[in-house]
């Protein structure tokens, strides 16, 4: 009735409401972005909180708490794009959302059966107040151990193909904390720990040190590498690291020592950008684990929980397992990868000129054979069984191997039957020599060669610089490259060790056939350097493990007098070798020796023929990073458990309490242990081996020597072993 009234009073009465109600709309409109610009966003778990808001400026800031005390104090967030300096600042919160999760799941093979997923998740919505107003959100997800966050570039008709100059993350840290760190290198993570306060790290003397190592390319002297492990003056325990590295650069961290602020640089490719992406897009989880014990940081499972679960359907050909192989020899000098030592001269024939030190022949790799037949051990592996190793490093080279080629005196037809009617599998060996591209070009070609020949594994390399030239082991283009290669090699059913890559990040829940990597000063570097220092190996779970299983190759037994240079030795005791089968986890374990130095110590061997590479259960019974590490595994699908138990340059005494046994049975503990006078340098293959009846009531009390460990195996005990075997006492 009343839009009928064609008054014209009437006609201006209606259009003077209508206006009056636009304006009182636009005024609730403006009060409520303000309240949303101005609004403080939060969650917790636990004694874990993380708080969100947008500054004066606009820009994002984040913080989080633990225990209500701060540990990461109000950061910036946001990026430089290379047509956009500013999209950091000037955003309004255009809306939130949160979600519960409260899973578990089951990884192919790990460290533990089951891994719970729970988790309070905020998503944060964000446009920039100045035109074209592109869209960007903020995802936290908030654990019981730690909080995750990632950058998510919605689809919107303003930011379609873009690059990324800079990453702005920071991390304001509230105090001097004692931190672990290794040079942030674009090219290498093989670098010695160095323990220091924040506001002494400088990188420059230790890169310039470290002369073993193929390349090294460190411009920022305040840069270190994640996993960053930190602990606070009031025993917090800190690790900074990432999860879920698909196409975009790893972060590294900029350390500012005056205000203990860290920010993140990505490793840029050959023209200095940092990452090319396409929206929808989403970055990395930047992670933040904290605990106020050390263990915590080590049954820590928010890296794997933000990745994303397995892409491969059927799992049931991917396999862990241990392996021996014709490499340490070649690391000690006692053969070569080589078969000649001219690349350009070939005898009167035209056949390459042997030097009579070629450690892939047929003969020698039939006696790995038959020692892991003979011990239970499933694979061998063979390096330098194909041509190209004369001139392999150091000329930028990019076509070196064919990857199908071998050299006279490997017949792979005969080592192939060999190992098949001895029930052992053969582990490939793809070494690149950097050249990512020749490698690109023949992977297909070299996974049909492993399909044909029975291969069902693959150790790849990535020593020396990288083709294409000017690019990075750590930069965009070969972060892509690792996954072709994991999804490479998933298509063609064989499982994946990668030597020289980036640091890991979790991808192993994704790509479950991409076993190991190295990605880290392994055991190698007793063999052509000065060697690891007594406390690596405590520290190592607490930083390079954090994003994966690392492929060490531990289980040395000639600790002294297998080099020429002298004084050169392992820094460790014999023990210690057996111990870190446990402490440093891989579902993919060498035993890395020579045949005839297990057959010295056959008794000791006995462990590593016993201790399994999957498990149902993880126990950290002690540990304090850069001082010592006790902790138990239960093998997959038994009732048996392992214990190892590892020290750094001090002797102590290891307490192992056994209460996570089943009550009321009872065990056969075997304890290997360092011999009363055993030390890493005087003394470091004196051992002793000890039976006791055990249950859950049992404290062992093991004495460390000097670089030394502990290895036990406890089994369920028979009527027998109970009558037999005398009962350990408290």
């Amino acid at each position: 009735m009343i839009a009928a009234i064609k008054t014209k009073g009437t006609y201006l009465l209606i259009m003077s409401l209508r206006k009056l109600y636009i304006i009182l709309f636009a005024a609730f409109a403006v009060q409520g972005l303000s309240a949303q610009e101005s609004k403080e966003l939060s969650a917790s778990m636990g004694k874990v909180k993380f708080s969100f808001a947008l500054d004066e400026t606009g820009s994002p800031v984040y913080a989080v708490y633990f225990n209500q005390k701060p540990v990461i104090r109000p950061s910036h967030m946001g990026f430089m794009l290379l047509d956009d300096s500013s999209f950091y600042k000037d955003f309004i919160m255009t809306g939130s959302a949160r979600k519960s999760v409260d899973g578990t799941w089951q990884p192919v093979w790990g460290e533990t059966k089951n891994i719970r997923d729970h988790y309070e998740e905020v998503a944060v919505h964000l446009q920039q107040k100045k035109s074209p107003g592109r869209l960007l959100d903020i995802i936290f997800r908030v654990f019981e151990d730690g909080v995750g966050f990632r950058y998510e570039f919605p689809k919107q008709p303003n930011l379609k193909y873009f690059i990324v100059s800079d990453e702005l993350t920071e991390f304001n840290l509230t105090g001097n904390h004692k931190t672990f760190w290794i040079p942030g290198d674009y090219d290498s993570n093989e670098y010695p720990y160095t323990t220091s306060g924040l506001s002494e790290i400088n990188n420059t003397q230790i890169v310039n040190a470290s002369t073993a190592i193929a390349v090294r390319v460190v411009p920022d002297p305040y840069s270190v590498q994640t996993p960053l492990m930190m602990k606070t003056a009031d025993n917090l325990y800190i690790n900074i690291h990432e999860a879920a590295l698909v196409d975009y650069p790893a972060m590294q961290l900029h350390v500012d020592g005056k205000s203990f602020q860290l920010s993140a640089r990505l490793v840029p490719d050959a023209v200095g950008n940092k990452a090319y992406l396409h929206a929808p897009f989403h970055t990395p989880w930047r992670t933040i684990i904290v605990s106020d014990r050390a263990a915590g940081i080590l049954t820590s499972k928010m890296i794997l929980n933000l990745n994303e679960p397995s892409k491969i359907e059927n799992t049931s050909w991917i396999h862990p397992m241990k392996f021996v192989g014709v490499w340490w020899e070649m690391q000690t000098g006692k053969s070569t990868w080589n078969y000649s030592d001219y690349a350009d001269s070939v005898s009167s024939n035209g056949s390459p000129i042997p030097n009579g030190r070629h450690g892939a022949n047929t003969a020698n790799v039939k006696r790995y054979i038959d020692f892991a037949a003979a011990n239970g051990i499933q694979g061998v592996l063979v390096e330098g069984w194909n041509t190209g190793w004369e001139d392999w490093f150091g000329n930028w080279k990019e076509n070196v191997f064919d990857f199908v080629t071998p050299y006279p005196d490997f017949d792979i037809k005969e080592i192939t039957r060999y190992a098949a009617a001895k029930g052992v599998k053969m582990i490939m060996h793809n070494e690149t020599s950097g050249s990512a591209t020749n490698y690109e070009r023949q992977m297909d070609t070299a996974f049909r060669f492993m399909n044909l020949f029975g291969y069902t594994a693959v150790k790849t390399g990535y020593v020396g610089k990288i083709i294409p030239r000017g690019e990075h082991h750590d930069g965009q283009w070969m972060i892509n490259h690792y996954v072709r290669v994991a999804k490479k090699a998933a298509y063609y059913r064989v499982t994946l060790d990668a030597h020289e890559p980036v640091r890991p990040t979790g991808l192993q829940r994704t790509y479950p056939n991409w076993m190991a990597c190295e990605a880290s000063r392994g055991n190698e570097y007793n063999a052509f350097s000065d060697g690891n220092a007594p406390e690596h190996e405590t520290i190592l779970p607490f930083t390079r493990l954090m994003g994966g299983p690392m492929d060490y190759t531990p289980g040395i037994f000639k600790i002294k007098n297998y080099s020429n240079v002298p004084g050169r030795q392992v820094h460790t005791t014999l023990t210690k070798q057996l111990a870190l089968y446990v402490t440093l986890y891989s579902p993919l374990q060498m035993a890395a020796d020579f045949p005839e130095n297990y057959a010295a110590h056959s008794d000791a061997f006995q462990f590593i023929k016993d201790v399994p590479v999957d498990w149902d259960d993880t126990k950290i019974i002690e540990a304090e990073p850069g001082d010592y590490i006790t902790m138990a595994r239960k093998e997959k699908g038994s009732d048996n458990w392992f214990v190892g138990a590892i020290t750094d340059e001090n002797k102590r005494i290891a307490h192992a309490t056994l209460d996570f046994l089943d009550k009321g049975k009872k065990y056969v503990a075997i304890i290997y242990s360092d011999a009363p006078d055993a030390d890493w340098k005087a003394n470091p293959e004196a051992y002793t081996i000890t039976k006791f009846i055990v249950d859950s009531d049992s404290k062992l009390l093991i004495s460390l020597a000097a670089g030394g460990g502990a290895a036990i195996s406890i089994k369920p005990a028979s009527a027998k072993d109970a009558k037999s075997i005398k009962k350990y006492k408290n």
